[in-house]
């Protein structure tokens, strides 16, 4: 006759530990996918912020010397009302170009020989630009801005290009990204443009 095997039932308190480590380990897996998820929805809602209504940019270059430098990250608002003197970026050549708004559809600009800038008749106050210049101009002036469009120029005026060149020329609305409105980076320099 074969012997049957008896096999000893665990005791309540270890029914009540396997059940408590079950239950642990469902709660702890249940914590990290909610974890998981809250962080895949939070970062898909900052791409999308970012892409419509806040992109975050990065300078590359020295055209907007003094006021930007060369690794500055700043913020922009998409729109497309612009004033004199903001500073807006726009698509050129599969690039983003930064500049600042010096005359809007229908101004006259006029740019003298020593650089001085003049929209409809009358010199234009610019703080911001250390030295003038006349650069690389291969308009006509005095040059009246088309409709729907705007007139920029980098605030270090003997090597921006910008609407003073025809390659450029004036920026229209479909190519603009945002207004530069508040600098992140580098942290000495935080707050708005």
């Amino acid at each position: 006759m074969s012997e049957k095997k008896h096999t000893e039932l665990p005791s309540a308190a270890q029914l009540e530990a396997e059940l408590k480590r079950v239950r642990y380990r469902s709660r702890y897996g249940a914590a990290i996918r909610s974890t998981v998820y809250a962080l895949v929805i939070v970062a898909a809602f900052a791409v999308l912020v970012a892409t419509l209504w806040l992109p975050v940019l990065q300078i590359y270059g020295s055209s907007m010397n003094p006021t930007l430098y060369d690794g500055d990250i700043l913020v922009s608002v998409k729109g497309s009302s612009f004033e004199r003197g903001d500073i807006v970026a726009f698509y050129y050549n599969n690039k983003i170009l930064v500049k600042r708004v010096i005359a809007v559809q229908g101004e006259w600009v006029n740019i003298d020989e020593d650089g001085y800038v003049y929209v409809n008749n009358e010199k234009i106050d610019e703080p911001y630009v250390r030295e003038t210049a006349l650069g690389e101009c291969t308009i006509e002036m005095p040059y009246q801005v088309p409709d729907s469009r705007i007139f920029v120029m980098g605030d270090h005026r003997s090597v921006s290009i910008d609407s003073r060149s025809t390659a450029i020329g004036c920026v229209s609305d479909e190519q603009i990204v945002g207004k530069l409105v508040y600098q992140i980076w580098p942290l000495s320099r935080i707050g708005s443009v």
